[in-house]
């Protein structure tokens, strides 16, 4: 789980005109059922951590992720785009078999599932 330096500083920029702190604050990066792909990304700021929490520094930020949400998220690298009609997060998610154009859902596959059933 890493968040690029790029998205990293936009983050930062994000909490300081919230008043947050980066050196308190941590971002929480999960998932929820729903977006037009059957999950979506969800971030948040948070001060204290959950026993079911994995914790990552990456660029600055301290990021939680669910245990749950890390199944399906884990290797996620988000990045940040300038570009005018794309501006905002990336998500680079080796699980997701597909995703949305808004590229904010996407749809999971569990790795080594590559076989088909007997029926087919």
């Amino acid at each position: 789980m890493q968040f690029t330096e790029h998205a990293a500083n936009q983050i930062i920029q994000s909490m300081k005109k919230e008043n947050l702190s980066p050196e308190t604050t941590a971002v929480r990066f999960a998932i929820k059922g729903g977006g037009c792909s059957g999950f979506t990304y969800t971030l948040d700021f948070e001060n204290h951590k959950s026993k079911f929490d994995h914790i990552f520094q990456s660029n600055n930020l301290t990021i939680l992720i669910d245990k749950k949400s890390y199944l399906y998220i884990g290797d996620t690298i988000v990045d940040w785009s300038d570009q005018f009609e794309d501006r905002g997060l990336k998500f680079n998610n080796p699980n997701a078999k597909t995703s949305c154009g808004c590229r904010t859902s996407f749809m999971f596959e569990l790795p080594g599932n590559d076989t088909k059933p007997a029926w087919m």
